[in-house]
């Protein structure tokens, strides 16, 4: 049998716990995990390898041979055609010469379940020219978007749409990752991050 200052002492605790660790806060040690396992700026980016639509491979650590990279993840094949990630790349398309100039690769990762992602690729850049310094990579059942902690797992949705500026040594000088559709890195921003 329990004394009753126990039980007080108990219950006390309880509701400390109760209304000073608010439940929106409590977060899994997987959850914190993932969450710290995020590229930032600062850290070093994962080496990675995805081919083109047409079976091209390419990887991080050969482009940065050449040059920074501007890693732009789009959100794929959602169920269809995201027009926000439409609209991202004709902008960074439109500013092939500035990024020429910074010596930048630009590689777009279009991530989605294996089965017609290549149609689907070919389908999203089919009226894009791809000028010589810009990749457009596809990312079949998520493993690179999933190495890279970006995977956006709800229905209708792929991969939170993310950019980053990786330096020539792998550092991550730049990097935005929306939890929306919107809210998304622009040319400019990108450009200014690569000192243009």
């Amino acid at each position: 049998m329990y004394s009753l200052k126990t039980v007080r002492s108990f219950s006390v605790t309880m509701l400390i716990l109760f209304f000073f660790i608010p439940s929106g806060n409590l977060r899994s040690v997987d959850a914190a995990a993932k969450e710290a396992a995020v590229p930032v700026v600062g850290g070093k980016a994962k080496d990675f390898q995805l081919a083109t639509p047409k079976g091209e491979k390419v990887s991080l650590s050969e482009q940065l041979k050449k040059g920074p990279v501007v890693l732009l993840v789009l959100r794929g094949y959602p169920e269809y055609q995201c027009p926000v990630c439409t609209r991202q790349v004709g902008q960074f398309i439109a500013n092939t010469a500035k990024f020429k100039k910074a010596k930048a690769s630009v590689v777009m990762v279009y991530p989605g379940a294996a089965k017609d992602l290549e149609k689907r690729a070919d389908e999203f850049i089919r009226d894009q020219s791809l000028p010589e310094n810009f990749y457009f990579l596809v990312d079949p059942d998520y493993k690179f978007t999933n190495a890279y902690h970006l995977r956006w797992n709800a229905k209708r949705e792929t991969a939170y749409p993310s950019t980053f500026v990786i330096d020539k040594d792998g550092k991550i000088k730049y990097a935005k990752i929306s939890k929306t559709h919107g809210g998304r890195a622009n040319a400019k921003e990108v450009l200014q991050a690569l000192g243009e």
